[in-house]
């Protein structure tokens, strides 16, 4: 077992890490930026490294700053959390080459899983159900023409290495296919550096279902169930829950297999997830595979008796095979995600100094959060907080204790989407379990 562990990330999810490495009998070692030096990581870590000023580019996606920093730490062994370099294949390919384990997938794993194109062409091979689309990327816009009129409108357009929404455009008929080309190319370009597009059909109400797995050095893999991530706002997701109110245990099972053989094809080794997004009809096709821990991990974690996510990552990256039984949720389980943003001003960012900070509590209540009263949010990263999670026996429960708890979380000095997320618990399709990734587009935000 490893000795001393790395984490290059920051807030809640370095903070989640170091707390495993504690009970583990691991040491802990944070890496921050100028901005981040009150940030409650750099505070309850065994040693502290400082590795640059506030922009991510000079600290947090520095990566020779962080290999320093776990050489005069002797760490033997790097979390990358999720975000900054968590799937960056370079970054794994440096820690393998300074006999640094790195905590996630290798490189030959993120490049196989991180371009689209070709992740769909691998789990096509696997035998996974996947979207009707181009065979790999498109040449130019005649292929992308000749495509869409094979398949049919509406088509999607996607950008190879996209992420976030970037490079990602709907298009409803051929005389906006140009247009939707040029603009999706220009994006990918700024956002990634390449503009390279594939076409798929467009799914007509999906939800966005993700199936959590686990493989170890052994080629074998389990899965965690699923999470239900539909309600989204641009392609981000605000709030999941699990199990799903959408799902069959029928079409659980039958994803649950689909996820699983999509690891063990590729001999996935770590926590990942297979997302996929499921038609009104319950057809469900492979979207994506994320090569690392899940922002929306916790909701797992609560509805299967003792599972430590991050404990089984550090588990399986030191050689430990996974127990390889499949895993169903015995609760329900809801995450909201508590942003500085203004949801009343189309969620605009709202960095600043936090002047009161009351915590909910009580029976079924989970707070991941690195923030306190006083504490001042930065400008420079992404905008979430807190994540607030509650556990109960069953879905009408877990959302009257979502309420409650929204009711009791107090932030003030700054604006947050708690009450985004009040309004949320209380709108009619949401109780009924009626949404879809496009959920947000009719919802009214009234004035608080």
């Amino acid at each position: 077992m490893f000795k001393k562990i790395l984490i290059a990330n920051r807030g809640e999810i370095a903070l989640r890490v170091i707390r495993t490495c504690r009970e583990m009998g691991i040491k802990s070692v944070a890496v921050y930026s100028k901005a981040d030096e009150e940030s409650l990581h750099v505070r309850f870590a065994d040693e502290a490294v400082c590795i640059g000023p506030a922009p991510s580019s000079e600290s947090y996606l520095k990566i020779p700053n962080i290999i320093a920093a776990a050489e005069i730490t002797n760490a033997d062994a790097i979390h990358p959390g999720y975000g900054f370099l968590a799937e960056n294949a370079r970054f794994s390919k440096i820690c393998e080459e300074h006999n640094i384990k790195f905590i996630g997938a290798t490189a030959e794993m993120i490049n196989l899983m991180g371009d689209k194109a070709s992740a769909r062409e691998t789990m096509k091979k696997a035998g996974v159900p996947t979207i009707p689309g181009s065979d790999g990327i498109l040449k130019d816009y005649d292929e992308a023409a000749k495509t869409a009129k094979k398949f049919g409108y509406p088509v999607m357009l996607k950008a190879t290495a996209g992420g976030g929404g970037k490079g990602m455009r709907a298009v409803w008929d051929a005389e906006d296919l140009q247009d939707a080309w040029d603009s999706a190319r220009q994006e990918a370009k700024a956002a990634f550096g390449n503009d390279g597009m594939y076409m798929e059909k467009l799914i007509e109400e999906p939800r966005h279902i993700e199936i959590q797995v686990v493989g170890d050095s052994k080629g074998r893999a389990c899965h965690l169930s699923e999470r239900d991530c539909s309600v989204q706002r641009r392609h981000q997701k605000l709030t999941e829950e699990t199990p799903s109110p959408f799902m069959t245990q029928e079409l659980r099972e039958q994803m649950g297999d689909a996820a699983v053989k999509a690891a063990e094809f590729i001999k996935y080794e770590g926590a990942g997830t297979v997302e996929f997004l499921v038609d009104k009809h319950r057809n469900f096709y492979f979207m994506e595979m994320n090569t690392r821990i899940q922002v929306e991990h916790p909701i797992t974690e609560q509805v299967i008796a003792n599972f430590d996510l991050i404990r089984e990552q550090i588990k399986v990256a030191a050689g430990v095979p996974i127990i390889g039984i499949n895993y169903y949720p015995t609760q329900h389980s809801i995450e909201c995600r508590i942003n500085a943003e203004d949801p009343a001003n189309d969620f605009r960012p709202s960095p600043g100094k936090i002047t009161i900070f009351h915590a909910p509590g009580g029976h079924g209540i989970r707070l991941d959060t690195h923030v306190y009263a006083g504490y001042s949010i930065p400008p420079n990263y992404d905008s979430m907080i807190a994540k607030l999670i509650v556990t109960a026996q069953s879905r009408e429960e877990a959302i009257n204790k979502m309420r409650r708890a929204l009711d009791e979380f107090v932030i003030e000095g700054i604006k947050t989407t708690i009450p985004f997320h009040r309004q949320l618990m209380d709108d009619p399709n949401y109780i009924a379990g009626n949404y879809t990734t496009k959920f947000m587009e009719d919802f009214e935000l009234k004035p608080v």
